[in-house]
C-alpha cells in the first residue's frame, strides 16, 4: 500500500485521477502493481481539536542562536525535547495554513509521546546532502477544523515532502 498526501484536494484528485490509468508505478528500481485507488478524506475535527501521531519522524530546525541571541550554526535541528521545538512547530503549522489561505490561528497545546531519535542521510537534485534529525511524534493541537484536516494530510515539521512527518491515519 502507498499513501500519498496533500492538503489541496485538487492536488489530490489529480494524483488519484493519473495513477488509475497506470496499471504500473515504476519507483527507482521498485514495481508497484496498481489493484486499486482510493482517496481518502482527512477526518473533519469539528470539535477545534486534534491528537497527531507521525508514522515517520518530525525534522525541525531551531533558531540556531545560544543564550545571548548569537547565532551559532544555521543547521539548529531541534527535538521535541528542545524547549524552542513546540514554538518552531506552532509556527511551521501557522505558515503551512496560510499558504494554502486557511485560517492560521493553530496552537500546540503539548506533547504527549515521543518516539526515539533518528537521523536520516538525504541529498538534493543540487548535490548538497546531509543528515536531518528528528523523532516520531504525538501532539495535540487546536485551531479551525478546516485548517486542521489540511494539516492532517499535510504532515508536522519540516521535509514533508521526502516522507518527513506523515501523520498516520
Amino acid at each position: 500500500m502507498l499513501e500519498l498526501g496533500s492538503p489541496l484536494l485538487a492536488v489530490v484528485e489529480a494524483w488519484a485521477a493519473a495513477l488509475a490509468s497506470m496499471p504500473v508505478i515504476a519507483w527507482g528500481a521498485t514495481a508497484f502493481i496498481v489493484d486499486d485507488i482510493q482517496p481518502v478524506d482527512a477526518p473533519a475535527f469539528p470539535s477545534g481539536r486534534a491528537t497527531f501521531r507521525t508514522e515517520t519522524p518530525v525534522v525541525m530546525k531551531g533558531s540556531g542562536r545560544d543564550e545571548h541571541g548569537t547565532r551559532t550554526t544555521r543547521q539548529a535541528w531541534c527535538l521535541p525535547s528542545d524547549p524552542e521545538w513546540e514554538v518552531f512547530v506552532q509556527n511551521n503549522l501557522r505558515r503551512k495554513a496560510e499558504t494554502v489561505n486557511l485560517d492560521p490561528d493553530v496552537s500546540v497545546e503539548g506533547v504527549g509521546w515521543v518516539g526515539a531519535k533518528r537521523s536520516f542521510a538525504v541529498g538534493s537534485s543540487r548535490g548538497a546532502g546531509g543528515r536531518k534529525p528528528g523523532a516520531c511524534v504525538e501532539i495535540t493541537v487546536s485551531g479551525p477544523p478546516e485548517t486542521l484536516s489540511a494539516l492532517h494530510s499535510w504532515g508536522l515539521g519540516q521535509a514533508n515532502s521526502t516522507g518527513m512527518g506523515w501523520i498516520g491515519a
